[in-house]
């Protein structure tokens, strides 16, 4: 099964009961997970990857152990983050890895590295993720992009993080992978403005709810973002699926009321 977006395919991948896509557009080893293949159980059912939902470090294990299998990713340590919703990017280093069980030991919402050897992970459940990869030059980012943080310019941080390392801006490639949709984003005013203020023109991105509140496009506000802060629009890739209507297939918070686990979007060079 492949999935399409603006003439771009996003590949479904299952390996024994494990499912997970990848972006056409990032040559790094990567994936974005899905809540299927693993063998939490309850709300938490099946391939939840953190223990701060109140799953057992044993569970977690187990679910990255099948995840690694699956990916041809070593994922068993990672660099990963108790994310808050804010726009700090920290540049990872092999040094801070841990074991994928384990409460993290890091508050942002964004990594960056250019070694080899120490996968970059964030979480979501209905908020974006986004990956990032300079293959010239060997720089990677995961960014977490929840309206707070793509409103507060996350994405313009961890580009400045990688042109730290030695990226250039013209050579990245970016996918924005399966989070909540247009169709189902209902939001107040105060984002729609704070949208505004970040990339200008909001216009394309709004719409009318049937209850009568404004829906955004988060999807289409982070790309435009990006147009705007160099990355060149053939090398955005974006996904179309949304975690709200697909809640058998990807975590949503908004879709379970909160009563959910967490799926990922990790690379490694």
């Amino acid at each position: 099964m492949e999935e399409t977006n603006n003439k771009t395919e996003w590949l479904r991948h299952a390996e024994n009961c494990v499912v997970f896509y990848t972006a056409p557009n990032i040559p790094a080893r990567h994936a974005f997970t899905t809540r299927l293949g693993g063998v939490s159980t309850g709300t938490l059912q099946s391939l939840n990857l953190s223990v701060r939902r109140g799953d057992t470090p044993r569970n977690v294990r187990e679910n990255f152990r099948r995840l690694s299998a699956a990916t041809g990713m070593d994922l068993t340590r990672m660099v990963y983050a108790r994310q808050v919703h804010g726009t700090e990017v920290h540049p990872a280093v092999s040094a801070e890895l841990q074991e994928s069980e384990r409460e993290p030991r890091f508050l942002c919402d964004g990594f960056v590295t250019n070694e080899p050897g120490v996968p970059i992970a964030v979480f979501m459940a209905d908020c974006l993720p986004v990956l990032l990869h300079d293959a010239e030059h060997g720089v990677i980012g995961a960014v977490h992009c929840g309206w707070r943080s793509s409103v507060g310019d996350i994405l313009a941080e961890a580009l400045r993080q990688m042109t730290a390392l030695g990226a250039e801006i013209s050579c990245v490639r970016a996918a924005i992978g399966p989070g909540i949709g247009f169709d189902h984003f209902e939001v107040g005013d105060e984002v729609i403005h704070a949208a505004e203020r970040l990339i200008g023109d909001v216009l394309p991105f709004v719409r009318t709810g049937p209850n009568g509140r404004p829906m955004l496009d988060l999807k289409g506000v982070n790309a435009a973002r990006l147009r705007q802060l160099g990355v060149p629009e053939a090398q955005i890739s974006v996904s179309d699926l949304c975690t709200m209507c697909m809640p058998d297939v990807f975590w949503s918070h908004r879709a379970t009321h909160g009563a959910r686990g967490v799926q990922a979007a990790i690379i490694t060079l």
